[in-house]
């Protein structure tokens, strides 16, 4: 996907170029330094790595990249946000993604074009990247209740996580469309096979940092050997529950080649 990020304030930047890092290439960002001329505010020209510097009001900015870029991600309030972009909302089916992050980075709002336009995935992949929470609102999202959890070796393949996840599913007779989230550790964020598998699946990888399974609450399975690998006493199982609110575990670990799969099921009531 095609996307720019636009900021305000030097923490805004900082959040930015952490997005940033997570996209290949990294895109443009533009970020506004409040300079006031007359009734507008203009950027002081400043270049930090892959900052874009231009000299013109935020609004005519967003009339000329509108229709430019599949996305746009805007790290500031949500008010700005709705103010600038008004004049130019057209349809769901033409307009691009529009996510909204805050500037300590807590939270990732898909706001406009959610399913046809890619914000929904565009702010899990984002939320991934912060390690923090995606806020969807999409009707249809709303009705998926289903986390897998994933621990895998380095390497793995994509056909390997794909075909460990349906596997495990026929295990308890639920369909791929019920699928909210797949959630791993964050120590495997950048498994190619893992990324790769999500991608092709449709379904957001949600990451949980490893200080969050450690403290897990929730009783899951506990292995001596992924303790001594990686700190933990487990990946799949808590990973699953801590992936969403009021969460069940519907399949406890099951182990294939190369991969280990949990099911948690969010909103569980007995």
């Amino acid at each position: 996907m095609n996307i720019a990020i636009i900021t305000l304030t030097e923490e805004g930047l900082r959040i930015a170029q952490r997005i940033g890092a997570g996209f290949d290439p990294p895109p443009p960002t533009y970020m506004f330094k409040k300079k006031a001329v007359g009734n507008d505010y203009f950027t002081e020209c400043k270049m930090p790595t892959h900052i874009t510097p231009f000299s013109e009001p935020l609004q005519q900015l967003i009339n000329r990249i509108f229709g430019q870029f599949d996305g746009i991600v805007f790290i500031m309030a949500m008010g700005i946000v709705v103010r600038v972009i008004a004049r130019n909302i057209r349809d769901k089916y033409t307009d691009p993604a529009v996510v909204v992050v805050d500037d300590m980075g807590r939270f990732v709002i898909s706001v406009l074009s959610g399913h046809e336009g890619g914000a929904n995935l565009l702010a899990h992949r984002i939320a991934a990247i912060l390690h923090t929470d995606a806020v969807i609102t999409t009707g249809s999202e709303a009705k998926k209740d289903i986390i897998i959890g994933i621990g895998c070796k380095k390497g793995v393949s994509s056909e390997a996580v794909k075909q460990s996840i349906l596997n495990a599913l026929q295990r308890v007779n639920l369909m791929p469309g019920r699928i909210r989230l797949l959630s791993t550790i964050e120590i495997k964020s950048e498994e190619p096979g893992l990324l790769q598998a999500a991608g092709e699946l449709g379904i957001p990888l949600r990451i949980v940092s490893s200080k969050e399974i450690a403290a897990c609450a929730k009783e899951h399975s506990k292995s001596t050997f992924v303790k001594e690998k990686i700190g933990v006493w487990g990946v799949c199982e808590p990973a699953a529950l801590l992936s969403g609110r009021k969460t069940q575990l519907l399949l406890k670990k099951q182990k294939y080649p190369g991969v280990t799969i949990a099911i948690a099921r969010e909103n569980f009531t007995w």
